[in-house]
Order: C-alpha cells, then structure tokens, then sequence
C-alpha cells in the first residue's frame, strides 16, 4: 500500500509587522488608562462593536463626529446614511483625516480605516454605498467616536 501524506502549510496574511508613526503616540498602558474597555478593544486592537449597539446609528444631529482616542475630525453628519448594517456609515471622510491600509484578518482583503492622527482602527471601507454619491460606505464602529453638534 502507497501512502501519500501531502501537507498544505496555510498562513493567513496579515498587516505587516512595520509600524506606522502617527503624530499621537502613547504607550499600550497610556492607551489602557484613557479609554474604556471596549474603545481600547476596537481602537487599539482593531476589534468590531456588535451590530446596532452604537448611539450613533439613530442620531440624525448635525454635527461632526471625532475620533474617540484622540479628537480628530473623521465624518460630516451630512455624509452619514442608514446603510442597514448596523453600524454608523458615511459616503465620504474628511480628507487627510482617515487613512486606509488592507487587512486579511478574514482570509480575504479588506479596505481598514484608521485614524490618520492617532492609528485607531476606525471599521472598513466597501464599495457598496449608495451610487449618487461616492457608491461608498465607510462602515465604522460608534465606540470609536465621539460626536460635536453644531447646534
């Protein structure tokens, strides 16, 4: 009898190693001290809030909404829109405020945003959003901002 034993080695792909240098940097324990537990979570270790548990979901204020480690403005409340996902969407960013790399964290790439002033992890980009617009939709976790209205 013939035995063939063929060993497939699968490595997922992930962000790479290198660090990024942001203008805001604190330590892991400085990053622990400031932010709640589950802003620490998707923040700093790029987890997901569950689906429709942000405030942010209902809130139609005018305003704009900030990074929640570091207060740098990401969204325009006249970009957001109920995308049905769960999770607070936007047609566009402000410019130069979010910035984009590629994760593979589920076997597949994805657009990630993060905070271009601080590298909080944001949510992901996908190319679903509504067409008469940018056909964006910045899908982002609520915990990770906060909110200024202009009233």
């Amino acid at each position: 009898m013939l035995a063939v034993i063929i060993q497939f080695s699968c490595q997922s792909q992930s962000k790479s190693t290198e660090k990024e240098t942001f203008k805001v940097q604190k330590t892991e324990a400085e990053w622990k001290a400031e932010l709640t537990e589950m802003e620490y979570y998707v923040l700093r270790k790029a987890g997901t809030e569950r689906a429709f548990s942000s405030v942010f979901n209902d809130n139609h204020d005018t305003g704009t909404y900030f990074c929640a480690a570091c207060d740098t403005p990401l969204f325009k409340s006249k970009d957001k829109y109920d995308s049905g996902s769960g999770w607070p969407s936007f047609d566009r960013e402000i410019k130069g405020n979010v910035a984009f790399s590629v994760d593979y964290d589920l076997g597949y790439a994805r657009a990630e945003e993060h905070c271009a002033n601080c590298g909080g992890h944001l949510g992901h980009v996908f190319n679903d959003g509504p067409r008469n617009t940018t056909g964006k939709r910045h899908c982002i976790n609520g915990v990770a901002l906060s909110f200024k209205s202009d009233n």
